[in-house]
């Protein structure tokens, strides 16, 4: 039985509708943590002019691959075994970068890590897209996301839901600029970064 997640069910349109929008020229997507593989089938379906390379760590393969051979689309590619603290990533170069739900489960030196991983591989002008929720200026914006907080900190301390401002903080010093901020539905947002080539003074 492949494996199935209900949230990925609700919020795949509402995420397609700003990806059709942001990705309509690209031609290369990385997503990092495809977990069950429905969103990687889901959008490869509908944006059948990109290549979609899943990955994720090696023990959720089979359910991504399962996903994807029931599509027998040719735009979407077996997962890579990705973990973002390596030093040096599975993949080269790419336009783009999606991810979702991913950066409340890391501790935040993998956070870190993964916006440097995620500057080493794409693209200059290439975007990051983050989906999920976050807070501004230090408060949740909803009882139901802090009441998720909670569970994700008594769970594993190091994980929790992360500041807006710390992450547009940590993608300026990886010469990634935020350039959208789309609020979805049930509290959660998509962040979109464009990298630069900025010189500061």
């Amino acid at each position: 039985m492949k494996p199935f997640a209900e949230s990925c069910e609700q919020n795949k349109d509402p995420i397609l509708d700003v990806l059709s929008e942001q990705f309509a020229h690209v031609k290369s997507v990385l997503e990092i943590g495809s977990g069950t593989g429905q969103h990687a089938v889901y959008f490869a379906r509908h944006l059948p002019h990109l290549h979609w390379q899943t990955s994720d760590v090696p023990d959720q393969h089979a359910g991504i691959q399962q996903w994807i051979d029931e599509t027998g689309l040719e735009n979407i590619a077996s997962p890579l075994a990705l973990d973002v603290s390596q030093p040096e990533w599975p993949v080269l170069e790419v336009e783009a970068v999606f991810s979702a739900n991913s950066v409340h489960i890391m501790a935040w030196d993998y956070v870190e890590k993964m916006f440097a991983g995620v500057a080493r591989v794409l693209k200059t002008q290439g975007l990051l897209c983050l989906y999920g929720p976050f807070n501004y200026a230090g408060r949740y914006t909803s009882k139901s996301n802090e009441e998720f907080d909670r569970w994700l900190r008594a769970r594993d301390p190091q994980s929790g839901i992360r500041d807006y401002e710390k992450l547009v903080e940590l993608g300026r010093r990886h010469e990634l600029r935020l350039v959208h901020d789309y609020e979805m539905p049930v509290n959660n947002h998509i962040l979109i970064w464009q990298k630069t080539r900025v010189v500061e003074f």
